[in-house]
């Protein structure tokens, strides 16, 4: 990012906490029991990789009535992730530890994000 600007997904301060909580995701997910590779585990991973995933494809969009469209679908799968993050604690799989640094990211990711929402509907009300 030169001189203040973003001239990529990555400069995004959302799309950097999202890949910090995608990349804590793998981390803890694992020590999760071999049973679960293909349900909570994959859920989880799955759900973390979207929030940037959607992010980036927002923030490549033209118009931002599209960018809006792929950020709610971020938020979407944040708060999925949020859900699991509960269970996964709830049912043991994850320490009390871990999950309050998960939370707390997944938290800062979503303030961040909310955010984002809010700037580009203000920028499409201007363009409207």
């Amino acid at each position: 990012m030169e001189g203040g600007k973003i001239k990529s997904f990555t400069d995004l301060k959302v799309w950097q906490k999202g890949h910090e909580l995608a990349i804590q995701i793998y981390r803890v997910t694992k020590n999760f029991p071999k049973e679960e590779i293909y349900c909570l585990m994959s859920q989880m991973r799955r759900a973390a990789i979207s929030i940037t995933s959607n992010i980036a494809e927002g923030f490549g969009r033209q118009g931002y009535k599209e960018k809006i469209q792929f950020y709610y679908l971020a938020q979407g799968s944040l708060i999925e992730l949020k859900n699991q993050l509960l269970l996964a604690k709830d049912i043991g799989y994850l320490d009390k530890n871990d999950f309050i640094i998960l939370a707390q990211i997944a938290n800062d990711t979503h303030r961040l994000l909310q955010g984002l929402i809010t700037a580009s509907k203000g920028f499409l009300n201007l363009t409207s």
